[in-house]
């Protein structure tokens, strides 16, 4: 095809500046969960809209009850797809600042990665797909596929405003596919396409005694003690294979296939040096499963924290007046958030010590999502993938949850097709974020490339 090969040369020749504009993009310190960044919130939006514009579409920012959302399209494409984009603008705070080689919003070029905050969550990667839209626009002068692009300020803070501009847009956001790039490939030159996300609840549990803390020699053994109580409540959560022990957990779970699970072990996935990088000697959780069919595709349940009386150096002996427990459940396809949630407010009450009360808030929960592997949206990114990385992508799930995801189905009715571009090496959130500048260039690639892979089905 003339037209892609076209595009192809446009990428090359201007790879160079890609990589600039992205350099300059992450000098903007878009912090979205500081209020002192809130000038350089509105600024990185506006890069994200002259972008868009300097590709071919037609942009503007729109104002939210907090950080606007850029909204950009071109639709001239008759009788084709049309395909919705998402990513954010907003970055993660880059502490602890003395744990980066160099300044995190001085984005520096070390063998063949770009460090900066941001640069893989998810500026680099959400910029991949302007760049392919501006080299189709360049060469061909239009696109084979309709675009609608909603870049958001508010990702890293929970997305607050981001359902409710879904709804009020709903008629002008109809597509028939979107696409996110926020995830990772397997592995250096393993791409991947993620089918199946876990959804997710939060809560947190407070359990309260007596009105203060007391001294533990005059009143222990006389009331319950609130950090004890908590420790009988998390040790209730799980058996010892590992399983959940919250009523009806596992009622809903749809099992794995003989297929997915072949698939799953014939990854090129070796055990013992994940377990080294995470600094842990043996593998552990629910028994039957794989180390990779337990992190994507079986449910969990995890404390998060745990907040109980003295924790300054050397003892004092007191029973605490209250504990609180942070606790997050991993939750896989068909499983009902709030049916997880009701069931486990009711098994935390039962596992109360006398004379403890129980405070309980849930804060978030998204449904699971797995998408049809079958699906034409499916073997055109498998397509495209391809040409971009020189290898055909392997199917993965991913143990996070992406709540957008459920959002695009929930509001518009419409799949997501996950293709990330980044490894899961990329220390996101983390000191030192850095984006292969190999990956960057072919997302670009493998972006232009789904455009004509999706208009031919």
């Amino acid at each position: 095809m003339q037209e892609i090969r076209a595009v192809d040369t446009y990428l090359r020749s201007n790879a160079n500046r890609f990589v600039a504009e992205l350099q300059e993009f992450l000098r903007i310190p878009s912090v979205s969960a500081q209020p002192v960044h809130k000038p350089d919130i509105r600024k990185a939006a506006e890069f994200v809209r002259a972008q868009c514009k300097q590709a071919g579409m037609s942009a503007k920012l729109v104002p939210t009850a907090g950080n606007p959302i850029v909204y950009a399209e071109w639709t001239k494409a008759k009788n084709a797809p049309t395909v919705l984009v998402y990513g954010h603008y907003d970055v993660q705070p880059p502490d602890p600042l003395d744990q980066w080689e160099t300044p995190p919003f001085e984005p520096t070029i070390r063998k063949g990665r770009l460090y900066a905050r941001g640069a893989t969550d998810d500026k680099g990667q959400m910029l991949t797909h302007i760049k392919s839209v501006e080299a189709w626009m360049k060469t061909a002068g239009s696109l084979p596929v309709n675009v609608k692009f909603v870049i958001e300020g508010e990702e890293e803070v929970g997305s607050n405003n981001l359902d409710l501009f879904l709804k009020e847009h709903k008629a002008k956001l109809k597509c028939d596919v979107a696409v996110i790039s926020d995830t990772a490939q397997f592995g250096p030159g393993v791409p991947a396409i993620t089918y199946g996300l876990r959804g997710i609840i939060a809560v947190e549990i407070t359990l309260k005694g007596p009105r203060q803390d007391l001294h533990s020699g005059v009143f222990g053994g006389s009331v319950a003690n609130p950090a004890n109580a908590a420790a009988k409540l998390i040790a209730a959560l799980h058996d010892d294979a590992g399983r959940v022990h919250i009523p009806g957990f596992y009622d809903d779970v749809i099992p794995l296939t003989a297929a997915e699970r072949a698939e799953f072990a014939k990854l090129p996935f070796k055990e013992a040096p994940y377990l080294k990088s995470l600094g842990v000697a043996k593998p552990h959780g629910e028994s039957g499963f794989s180390t990779l069919e337990r992190r994507w595709a079986r449910p969990t349940c995890d404390v998060n924290g745990m907040i109980s009386g003295y924790t300054g150096v050397g003892p004092k002996t007191i029973i605490p007046a209250q504990s609180t427990i942070k606790l997050t459940c991993r939750l896989v396809p068909n499983q009902n958030p709030k049916r997880v949630v009701d069931s486990l407010r009711k098994f935390a009450q039962q596992q109360l010590l006398p004379g403890i009360r129980m405070e309980f808030q849930d804060f978030h929960g998204a449904p699971a999502v797995v998408c049809d592997l079958n699906s034409p949206y499916m073997q055109a990114a498998r397509e495209a993938v391809a040409a971009g990385f020189g290898t055909p992508p392997v199917m993965i799930r991913e143990g996070g949850s992406i709540p957008v995801v459920g959002s695009f189905k929930q509001i518009l009715g419409v799949d997501t097709l996950l293709l990330g571009w980044g490894q899961n090496s990329d220390n996101l959130h983390s000191p030192n974020e850095s984006f292969r500048l190999e990956d960057f260039h072919g997302g670009i690639k493998a972006s232009a490339h789904l455009w004509g892979e999706l208009a031919a089905r």
